[in-house]
């Protein structure tokens, strides 16, 4: 499938549009105009990112502020695709959240049953601090029989000056390790990212172009769907030898950055 053959368009944030400096993002070159030119050709478009410390509508914001043009139903995360393997496999559970407030708030308007004991499931997002009695309660209930969910169970992401390492992933690791189990992520790549994604863009995933900077996100979520996969090199996978990545997982191309696809896109 040729870029512009595309019906929908899914792409990353961190590493792909965007690099995270502290407090601040600063825009990769091209992003702006190749998001308005999707927009203007009137094809659908999601980001997706994995990060979860904050409500959807508050990255999106975020991002709008760089100059990216975003509308906050464009911007998905695991806090939206969580709500999706709820409904399918614990419709009307309850949840252990662990992670801040906004996302807290965010759940409970979205209708999630949050709870402090013996839920359903046990969800880790992003946390800023670490409550070890928490901990053991989550740890506990898994043993129990609660499924354990992650936003990501990646280490790390990109950042303007190197990787920057996953607290969430942390968090979720320490559950994993004390209730010998394996986490579900829900965020990417996963099942439940792709049924948010195309609940988003109306179209099937096949027919969708996912560009992002993360051979193990990014491109993985492509794979699973069925999508055409674009990996660019501006983030963290930007020094992987494909070479030695199995075939099934290499992206359909590589370029430097979303700049080089601005004159493919029509």
């Amino acid at each position: 499938m040729r870029l512009d053959e595309a019906r929908g368009f899914v792409l990353d944030v961190d590493g792909t549009l965007v690099h995270r400096a502290g407090r601040d993002l600063v825009v990769l070159p091209g992003a702006i105009d190749f998001l308005k030119r999707i927009k203007a050709s009137g094809r659908p478009l999601a980001l997706f990112t994995n990060g979860s410390h904050v409500a959807p509508e508050t990255f999106a914001s975020e991002i709008r502020a760089t100059g990216l043009p975003v509308a906050e139903d464009e911007l998905l995360t695991p806090l939206v695709s969580v709500q999706f393997w709820l409904r399918a496999r614990r419709p009307g559970g309850s949840v252990l959240l662990f992670g801040g407030e906004e996302p807290h708030e965010y759940l409970r308007r979205a209708g999630v049953r949050l709870v402090e004991e013996d839920p359903d499931v046990v969800f880790v997002a992003h946390g800023d601090t670490v409550d070890f009695d928490r901990l053991e309660r989550g740890a506990r209930a898994v043993i129990g029989g609660a499924k354990l969910l992650t936003a990501s169970y990646q280490p790390a992401y990109a950042g303007a000056n190197g990787p920057i390492l996953s607290r969430g992933a942390m968090t979720a690791a320490a559950i994993a390790k004390a209730s010998s189990t394996r986490p579900i992520v829900v965020g990417k790549p996963s099942h439940a990212a792709l049924l948010a994604i195309a609940d988003r863009l109306g179209v099937p995933t096949r027919e969708v172009a996912l560009i992002g900077d993360d051979v193990n996100m990014d491109i993985a979520l492509g794979r699973m769907g069925s999508a055409h996969t674009i990996l660019v090199r501006s983030g963290i996978s930007g020094g992987v030898d494909l070479d030695r990545v199995p075939e099934r997982r290499r992206p359909d191309e590589v370029v430097d950055g979303v700049a080089e696809l601005l004159d493919r896109l029509t």
